[in-house]
């Protein structure tokens, strides 16, 4: 019970846009540094230039989210442009992962499609690729249109499917080809929505990862949890699934020892950069996981 009031806490601070704009004054605090990969593109390409070398590939994702004015949007979505400018030039192996409401997508949905149709185009022309991170529940149809719209024109981009969700199966079938990162859900989502309950979630998680990778399709499999890691790599071995056909993924700074013997066996492992001075939201949602990572994140040490 007192990790669930834990949980709830750090949710509701992270929609806390008081919060939030205090937060961008403070600067990185709070441990956020072990996790948040500084503010600005060059400290970013830096991190992803020493995580290369440890044989890790990464996303870089500039934290921000929930913008309500159109010229935030803009800015966000050239920073983004920026971002992949700057992955391209540095000839680091890095690709880009964004937010839908970064870029105006509660503004107006055709304005956001503009803004990432631009954000595609310039990964595809430094033959980079764009994942749309997943947000909370009331987001998810709209993502979803949205992405159907790029795909029409690029092959380049692809989404995340969240299990807790009672409908991640059906979008999963539906997305049959498309490049999906599946990730157990990090939001509060209500009982009408979503599954509550740990044990059916990891349940969904294996079973929406079972069905992506025997439909061929390429899945991203991102979790801290070793339990469903050796689950995968079991069922690809048995159903003679390429390594070339998924990846693991984690977050930067959590599990670094085991992100490295992934890497060591021969499976692609990508580490999801997040930088930017717009942390506090990304920061407390990492804080709600699991009540081991408020100390684990303050000691910038995770899984022992």
């Amino acid at each position: 019970m007192l990790a669930q009031l834990s949980k709830n806490i750090f949710l509701y601070a992270s929609q806390s846009k008081v919060l939030n704009q205090a937060a961008k004054k403070w600067g990185l605090r709070f441990g956020a540094s072990q996790v948040v990969a500084g503010e600005t593109i060059e400290s970013a390409i830096k991190k992803v230039r020493e995580l290369n070398e440890k044989g890790l590939v990464c996303t870089l994702d500039h934290l921000g989210e929930f913008v309500s004015s159109r010229e935030e949007a803009l800015e966000a979505t050239q920073y983004n442009i920026r971002t992949l400018e700057a992955i391209y030039r540095a000839g680091v192996h890095s690709n880009l992962s964004v937010k839908l409401t970064q870029l105006g997508l509660d503004i107006d949905f055709d304005f956001c499609l503009n803004n990432m149709r631009q954000i595609v185009e310039t990964a595809k022309q430094y033959n980079n690729f764009v994942r749309i991170d997943m947000e909370d529940s009331g987001h998810c149809q709209a993502t979803l249109d949205l992405l159907h719209e790029l795909r029409r024109t690029y092959d380049n981009v692809g989404t995340v499917i969240q299990a807790y969700l009672y409908r991640a199966e059906q979008d999963v079938k539906d997305l049959k080809g498309v490049s999906l990162r599946l990730v157990k859900g990090a939001y509060k989502e209500p009982p009408e929505v979503a599954f509550q309950d740990k044990q059916q979630i990891d349940e969904n998680y294996m079973n929406i990862i079972r069905l992506h990778l025997l439909s061929g399709s390429y899945t991203a499999i991102a979790t801290h949890d070793h339990h469903i890691i050796e689950k995968v790599k079991k069922f690809a071995e048995e159903n003679n699934i390429s390594r070339d056909q998924f990846e693991f993924q984690m977050l930067y700074g959590f599990r670094t020892d085991m992100q490295q013997q992934l890497a060591k066996e021969g499976y692609t492992m990508r580490v999801y950069v997040p930088f930017g001075n717009d942390w506090f939201g990304y920061f407390m949602r990492r804080l709600a996981e699991r009540p081991q990572n408020v100390a684990f994140a303050l000691k910038g040490f995770f899984g022992k």
